[in-house]
């Protein structure tokens, strides 16, 4: 079995390295552009052969630190497509596949995938860290609904991980598939039955800040599961403060939808003059336009803590730190409603670690910066993060404490099992345990080093369906850096240099979905 590389200084090296969040500048030693499981495993077993960690980049929405020359990374963009099942309600998505294109196949059947804000994030990364989207207080996190994980792992070996057959791992992948047990070649999971929901934006002036706030607050005290709502104090480059509130109410059966919606959305309108005013009654294909978020790559930091509470006090705190006149340059601080079906536990236990949280808080900063939003509602915290908010060098230290202890040593047995020499050790993975490491506050008794020797510069060898690898194609599904202007209408479209295009090819699993960079690779068999 054959694939593509492409290594330093050759056509195409740069383009295949290009990912949306731009923070991290990739240098592998080469970039392995997998069409099909077949090629991960080869891809796989030549790193392994060499002694190489292995590294995977879909869409490069949610990156950590920058991968060095001593690293394959595997390009799973290539790995595309969509199979909806309408009577089994299930979609079955390869590694590469974006959300739009899930949305796009379901639609027709009035089924909807739990998608991100961003149609643009890649479907597996975003749901091995959970998933957590417009509709989590009505449906939950998207992990809860996988069934079934493709995953080739460290030992060469292409598994069908179900609840069946595997469990522990099954487990772990879910809510902690950013871990690192394997790369993820396609996901099958379940669609909840939606064809239409009542939702927007609501977009206010920065003066009305306190206003608006005070009116969410009040309303998410309140709210039924079937409102998921954010706020978000944006800061655009020369625009000023803006607050943005999104709202996205789901019901069956439908009838009473627009008229519930209405409802719990008053208050909101009611609390100060909208500038604009996107919530209405829409199909569940244009879910994209109530976040609005931006489709062109940028460098960006992105962390968060989870909050217990969101009462009075901690608005004051937060006015204080992000409101008119604070002086915070974070370019967007963002508050989501937890709780509702995203608080409690799936009918199949899984590792998504924020269920305790009632409130997530995200901060978005410019590259080399901090921000001092999270320190200042610290006295709200629940000490926990969610995983698919943390972007950027330094966020691989912060990973572990999106669980909790037991949760975190269960992981690290499972990633023990099926990686104990640590191939996939890039992004958010988990230490294998027997590494030295204690990380986030969670301590690690046994100090024995597991080194994984000399590893030596790549060389072409055959690389049959034996080899096996790593953690899934990132994405974190998490608050984007704010748009500059009102609804976008290309909120489906591909950031340049990605090589793939969302919306396209969702009718069929893969083999070699997906567009090609104008490149010439070498082809290593």
């Amino acid at each position: 079995m054959e694939f593509m590389q492409f290594r330093p200084g050759e056509s195409g090296y740069e383009t295949e390295l290009s990912g949306f969040n731009r923070i991290v500048s990739h240098r592998p030693a080469a970039v392995a552009a997998v069409r099909s499981a077949a090629e991960v495993r080869a891809a796989v077993r030549y790193a392994a052969e060499r002694g190489m960690p292995v590294a995977v980049q879909s869409t490069g929405h949610g990156p950590a630190g920058a991968v060095g020359a001593d690293t394959l990374l595997l390009s799973v963009r290539r790995l595309r497509g969509v199979r909806v099942d309408p009577a089994a309600r299930t979609a079955r998505v390869a590694a590469g596949t974006r959300w739009q294109e899930v949305v796009d196949a379901a639609a027709p059947h009035g089924l909807a995938p739990l998608c991100g804000s961003s149609p643009l994030v890649g479907v597996v990364g975003y749901t091995l860290g959970g998933g957590l989207g417009p509709l989590a207080r009505t449906y939950g996190y998207a992990a809860d609904r996988v069934t079934a994980v493709e995953l080739v792992t460290a030992d060469g070996r292409l598994r069908e991980v179900t609840a069946e057959r595997e469990p522990e791992l099954f487990w772990a992948l879910r809510g902690g598939g950013k871990s690192g047990f394997g790369v993820v070649t396609a996901l099958t999971f379940g669609l909840p039955r939606v064809a239409r929901l009542y939702g927007g934006g609501l977009r206010f002036a920065g003066a009305d800040a306190a206003a608006v706030l005070g009116a969410w607050r009040r309303v998410t005290a309140a709210a039924p599961e079937e409102l998921t709502t954010s706020v978000a104090l944006l800061r655009v480059p020369g625009a000023g403060l803006t607050v943005h509130v999104r709202v996205a109410v789901a019901s069956s059966p439908e009838p009473g939808l627009e008229a519930l919606g209405e409802g719990l959305v008053r208050p909101l309108r009611a609390a100060a003059e909208p500038v604009a005013d996107t919530v209405r009654i829409r199909p569940y294909r244009t879910v994209a336009e109530i976040h609005e978020d931006p489709v062109d790559p940028m460098p960006y930091h992105e962390r968060g803590i989870l909050l217990r509470d969101f009462d009075a006090a901690a608005e004051a705190a937060l006015l204080a730190a992000a409101g008119p006149g604070a002086g915070c340059a974070d370019w967007a601080v963002e508050l989501r409603h937890l709780g509702g079906a995203a608080g409690r536990p799936p009918a199949l236990p899984s590792a998504v670690g924020s269920r305790a949280g009632a409130f997530a808080l995200t901060t978005l900063t410019a590259p080399g910066t901090d921000s001092g939003v999270p320190a200042a509602l610290g006295e709200w915290s629940t000490g926990g993060r969610y995983v698919n908010f943390l972007a950027g060098p330094g966020t691989e230290e912060l990973a572990a404490e999106a669980y909790d202890a037991e949760t975190y040593a269960r992981l690290r047995a499972v990633k023990g099992a099926y990686d104990p020499e640590n191939v996939f050790r890039h992004g958010h993975a988990l230490p294998p345990p027997g590494s030295g490491s204690a990380v986030g506050g969670h301590e690690d008794g046994n100090t024995t080093a597991c080194p994984l020797g000399p590893e030596p510069a790549p060389r072409a060898v055959a690389g049959g369906p034996g080899g096996g690898g790593p953690a899934g194609a990132a994405g974190s599904g998490g608050p984007r850096p704010p748009a500059s202007g009102g609804p976008s209408g290309s909120a489906g479209a591909a950031p340049p240099g990605s090589g793939a295009s969302a919306g396209s090819d969702s009718t069929g699993l893969p083999g070699s979905a997906g567009s090609r960079a104008p490149a010439t690779p070498r082809r290593v068999s």
